[in-house]
């Protein structure tokens, strides 16, 4: 178990260090800079944009620019932003914390409904409430986010005008401040997330149900319900960490429409409004720990399901 352990932090550290190097890499071969955004290459002289090339270190070598980013980040020093002044770390500070709190309020909301919803789905399939859950998980996938955010706008904001429909606090509010404007994206996001977990929650519950060893505990005499809540479920909801895993990395830099759409202030938000500015340095540091969080909180979820399922701890035993 500790030589896998090492393993996986050892991968994890790697694939982290090869996506900064894409990151970096694909960055760099974007036309354009902030200079030239910011002093517009057809109106700026060339001592003009030489200059503020200067001043933000962008004619140094790339590979040196790439040392000394890449050494600062490990220690949590992203740099200044294309302006020159303001520090990176002060930016997406107040984004990441902000972002932290839609997805633990996603969370909350949606993973005990999608659990439960997936549980009931797969004890009673094919019946009423199987349909009544898959219908409202294959709805909730195949609706855009954008349509379904649109909707509560209209239905919620404008028509009952019971919740507003866009976030106009500012991003260094206190986490209190965002009440009640983050209702409505918790609720969106809450939905798209309840419908994968559901469906995943389903499909394992079924497959467990129809399993040698729960076959062997019914023909035993075990009482059903707890057969199915000492042998069954344990069992089935073990793939469900994974998927809550990868929700959590999707909640902290891949909801960019919702927060778009809701005005929301997040990681996503700023990566939008940092590409649109050519602000790159901002871009690059949001991207690193978007892909950092994908990793340890995989790492996490593995080392999770390796304690929780007594096979997979005699498997990496033994290797």
């Amino acid at each position: 178990m500790f030589l896998m352990l090492i393993r996986r932090i050892f991968l994890g550290m790697a694939t982290i260090g090869l996506v900064s190097v894409i990151i970096f890499s694909g960055v760099e071969l974007l036309p354009g800079d902030a200079c030239t955004q910011f002093l517009a290459e057809d109106q700026a002289d060339r001592e003009m944009l030489a200059q503020c090339r200067e001043d933000l270190d962008l004619n140094r070598p790339a590979l040196d620019r790439f040392s000394e980013w890449s050494g600062n980040a490990i220690l949590g020093d992203f740099g200044v932003a294309a302006d020159g002044i303001t520090k990176i770390s002060t930016i997406v500070g107040d984004r990441l914390k902000n972002s932290l709190l839609l997805a633990f309020c996603s969370l909350v909301v949606g993973v005990p409904i999608a659990l439960f919803l997936g549980v009931i789905s797969g004890l009673w399939r094919d019946r009423l409430p199987d349909l009544f859950a898959s219908t409202l998980a294959i709805f909730a996938m195949t609706v855009p986010e954008f349509v379904s955010a649109t909707l509560l706008i209209l239905v919620f904001s404008i028509w009952l005008e019971w919740l507003p429909g866009i976030v106009l606090t500012s991003a260094g509010a206190p986490a209190s401040e965002f009440f009640p404007e983050i209702l409505l994206p918790v609720v969106v996001l809450s939905l798209v997330m309840c419908a994968h977990i559901l469906r995943m929650v389903r499909s394992s519950v079924i497959e467990v149900l129809a399993s040698d060893y729960v076959q062997m505990a019914t023909l035993k005499g075990v009482p059903y319900w707890q057969m199915v809540f000492r042998h069954a479920l344990p069992n089935a909801l073990l793939p469900a960490i994974n998927v809550v895993a990868l929700t959590i990395a999707w909640l902290l830099g891949g909801v960019v429409v919702i927060e778009v759409v809701f005005n929301y202030p997040g990681l996503g938000r700023l990566m939008i409004d940092s590409i649109s500015d050519r602000n790159l340095p901002v871009v690059q540091s949001i991207a690193l720990i978007v892909a950092s969080v994908y990793v340890c909180v995989n790492l996490a979820a593995d080392l999770l399901t390796m304690v929780a399922n007594p096979k997979l701890r005699t498997i990496y035993s033994r290797s």
